[in-house]
């Protein structure tokens, strides 16, 4: 059964998902939802800035 959630008389099913899942989704709903900061990622696309992944300069760290 597919997950399902009607407006007006409210009736739902339920989805878990992890809270590290969820703080993710979270966050990137803040950033999605923040004007300046969408500007300056899109601006930093435009410009073909050099990015580096996220995971791997971590690791570089040790964090």
């Amino acid at each position: 059964m597919s997950p399902q959630t009607v407006h007006g008389t409210h009736s739902s099913e339920w989805i878990t998902i992890s809270l590290d899942e969820y703080e993710s989704m979270k966050r990137t709903i803040e950033i999605l939802s923040n004007a300046d900061l969408m500007d300056q990622i899109n601006n930093g696309m435009r410009k073909e800035t050099k990015s580096r992944d996220f995971e791997k300069l971590a690791e570089e760290l040790g964090i």
